[in-house]
């Protein structure tokens, strides 16, 4: 089924390029960053929701169940009340840590590039 969030929609597992198998796992809105801020260390659902103040609630549970499922990060549930849960990299998730920094580096210099072209438009007289 092909959705306007999920534009392509192949099983990872069976298609032939361990590229699209890979960018299934970190695609999604927020994926990358989650990510990368459980690279620093374990989080607490609260603190990964005040790490991204614009991503909704519902959104935020959403990429972080994808995330288990697909290993990369672990839920632990520790018991009190009310219940705490933390997340942290799954040694699959750790694999990423380059990856995600070179994406990280690209992006930086991707906005910077992007920016100086619309200032540079912006300053043309017309």
């Amino acid at each position: 089924m092909i959705t306007a969030a999920y534009p392509y929609k192949a099983d990872p597992l069976r298609d032939d390029c361990p590229l699209n198998a890979a960018i299934h796992v970190i695609r999604g809105r927020w994926k990358a960053c989650i990510l990368h801020e459980l690279l620093a260390g374990p989080r607490r659902f609260t603190e990964l929701r005040t790490s991204f103040p614009g991503v909704a609630t519902q959104a935020l549970s959403m990429q972080l169940r994808q995330l288990e499922a697909d290993g990369v990060i672990l839920r632990t549930v520790h018991e009190g009340r009310p219940a705490r849960v933390e997340y942290r990299i799954a040694p699959d998730g750790e694999a990423l840590l380059g990856i995600l920094d070179s994406l990280r580096s690209w992006g930086e210099g991707y906005l910077q590039r992007q920016t100086a072209a619309r200032l540079r438009e912006e300053a043309v007289p017309v």
